[in-house]
């Protein structure tokens, strides 16, 4: 696996916080998913393990904060939908998008990446929380779920 140099690991870290505060002061739903998938790929494409973070938004989507919430191994992590709504609700999040990688490479969903998402987003509707997408990353694509229909 690719390692990263201290000077490359120094230029992705600047490149999240110019995105983080595009974030916090334009509306997602005003720009395009691309922005955020890019989001989402500086964040986790160049990992060795998986994680799977959230984006919590409020009312008008605009980031509140982007939280890694489980930690994995190279093919799987495991999610907690008690832990995840916990998270949202601290946090006042009016929506969420949710976003792991993969580091095989490949950003195809699998049968229990639709399981979990299907969980979480029940879960959250119990709160009136929305989930406007969840978004799989590797290092050279990513896949959304709202794009495919999956939500």
């Amino acid at each position: 696996m690719y390692t990263l140099a201290a000077e490359q690991q120094a230029t992705i870290n600047s490149a999240l916080e110019i995105l983080s505060g595009l974030f916090q002061r334009q509306n997602l739903l005003a720009t395009s998913s691309d922005r955020v998938k890019q989001y989402c790929q500086f964040n986790l494409a160049h990992l060795e393990y998986e994680i799977f973070g959230v984006l919590l938004l409020d009312n008008q989507h605009r980031l509140i904060k982007f939280v890694e919430m489980f930690r994995g191994t190279i093919d799987s992590a495991s999610v907690y939908p008690r832990e995840v709504a916990k998270e949202v609700l601290l946090s006042n999040a009016a929506a969420v998008i949710f976003t792991h990688n993969h580091p095989s490479g490949l950003a195809q969903p699998s049968d229990a990446d639709k399981r979990i998402t299907d969980r979480l987003v029940e879960g959250l509707k119990l709160f009136d929380v929305r989930t406007l997408d969840h978004i799989i990353v590797s290092h050279n694509e990513t896949y959304s779920f709202a794009e495919h229909g999956l939500l």
